[in-house]
């Protein structure tokens, strides 16, 4: 029996973290729909337009780059102004470019709408994105978290691959951009409503974080007088300069470099133009893509599940490995009709796609603590350059020699690399409190010296 007057527990039904990571969710599906529409698109220019291979690719390699560099910044960005006014600044960038995109006529402009403008965009809600709404709303099931939200990417693909294809097919291209914009606005008023940017702001704590005990708690340091925040750019370089001094963070980065080569650099860009090249429907072809979208939702999110419960090494070095089989048979595979072990194929890559996201999060986090999600955002600036090296890449060999056979065989070489990479990666590094400290600011480095970090 309760004692007479005591005051009723109010219990919320669902913690506010779910809450936003489902906006979250759903700003990643809007956002990837022009991850989708290189590869539905370049065809239909080429036609129209008269442009290559090489000039097309060019426009995605620079999209690809900018959406990499941007990554690190929005992560010190959403930091200082908050997670909802810079995702919702993103999302408007990205519809302004898709919709801009129907009025080109001359390659510098699908270079400016293709290229800076939803590289930007895209940029600032990338994968570093899902890595920080997980850090700063979860304590507990962040590897699953990261996972679903980075699975919101392959959802989107999903949404508006086979409806861009259809597009294109029954109208044209410019229909399809400009249905790729509505996608990335619709998401806009969402995020302005529940979005919030920290838990404080409604009231709660993170999900699974226990009365007392804070997020994150290394060891103290020696009481200093509050500085002014830094500025955003300058700890983002920061955290860049004290984790290049580890081997760690170039492993993660060069084993995430030929991630984004093997995905969105080589399969999401020309996987399309490749089946066309062998009598595919365009349709179809974006058909088993959005298969592949199907099984990395399965995939990433059971990635997520095992991060928590496995070591992030032995996951990713064993994704390399599948993903460049995979890759090694696709040439022989490629066909005007789809036969089953096409559909082996797309199953076992889709499983891959992005399963890589959340043991690479896991071990930046685990390595570089307090400044996981920045180091992270870095890493994923070397994957877009590894996806814009490919893209680009792909294309000249495929104006050179009329085909991507050679493309295929060297990206299933560079994943046994990438697993080879994964094992020197160290985790669990002891922390430095007073490195943390001067990466954050708090503490002045040395002169002379970079700020150190705990990895090695």
């Amino acid at each position: 029996m309760s004692a007479v007057g005591a005051p009723a527990r109010r219990r919320r039904p669902i913690h506010p973290a779910w809450i936003v990571a489902a906006v979250a969710f759903l700003t990643l599906v809007g956002a990837a729909g022009f991850r989708a529409a290189p590869s539905v698109l370049m065809v239909p220019l080429e036609e129209e337009f008269g442009w290559s291979r090489g000039v097309l690719s060019l426009a995605v390699s620079i999209n690809l780059v900018l959406f990499g560099l941007t990554a690190p910044f929005a992560a010190a960005l959403m930091e200082r102004f908050g997670i909802r006014r810079v995702t919702s600044l993103a999302l408007l960038v990205i519809g302004a470019g898709s919709a801009l995109t129907v009025l080109v006529r001359d390659p510098w402009q699908i270079l400016l709408t293709w290229g800076v403008l939803i590289g930007l965009g895209t940029g600032s809600i990338a994968l570093v994105f899902a890595a920080t709404v997980a850090s700063t709303w979860f304590v507990r099931r962040r590897g699953l978290v990261v996972g679903i939200l980075t699975a919101g990417s392959a959802a989107g693909q999903l949404v508006f691959l086979p409806v861009m294809a259809a597009l294109v097919e029954s109208a044209n291209w410019r229909v399809a951009s400009l249905v790729v914009a509505a996608g990335a606005f619709a998401v806009i008023p969402l995020v302005l409503v529940w979005l919030h940017d920290a838990p404080a702001d409604v009231g709660a704590r993170p999900y699974g974080e226990q009365p007392g005990v804070p997020a994150s708690a290394p060891a103290p340091v020696a009481p200093v007088a509050p500085v002014a925040p830094t500025n955003a750019a300058v700890r983002a370089l920061r955290a860049l300069r004290a984790a290049s001094h580890h081997r760690t963070f170039w492993a993660l980065a060069a084993g995430f470099a030929i991630c984004g080569a093997t995905t969105n650099g080589l399969i999401g860009t020309h996987f399309i133009p490749s089946a066309h090249d062998h009598g595919m429907a365009t349709t179809t072809a974006a058909g088993l893509l959005a298969v592949v979208g199907v099984f990395d939702i399965v995939g990433t999110i059971a990635s997520g599940w095992l991060t928590d419960r496995f070591d992030p090494k032995v996951l990713l070095a064993a994704y390399y490995l599948f993903r460049g089989v995979s890759l090694f048979v696709l040439p022989a595979l490629l066909a005007a009709t789809v036969q089953p072990p096409m559909v082996i194929f797309i199953v076992i890559y889709g499983l891959d796609w992005v399963a890589t996201v959340p043991p690479t999060v896991a071990l930046c986090r685990s390595a570089f603590g307090a400044d996981g999600a920045l180091v992270f955002g870095w890493v994923f600036a070397a994957h877009q350059f590894g996806a814009a090296a490919a893209a680009v890449g792909a294309g000249l060999i495929r104006d050179a020699t009329g085909e991507y056979t050679i493309a295929w065989f060297g990206a299933a070489a560079l994943c046994a690399v990438a697993a080879l990479l994964t094992f020197l990666v160290r985790r669990d590094a002891e922390r430095d409190p007073v490195a943390e400290a001067q990466v954050n600011g708090v503490l002045p480095t040395p002169a002379g010296e970079a700020p150190a970090t705990r990895a090695s």
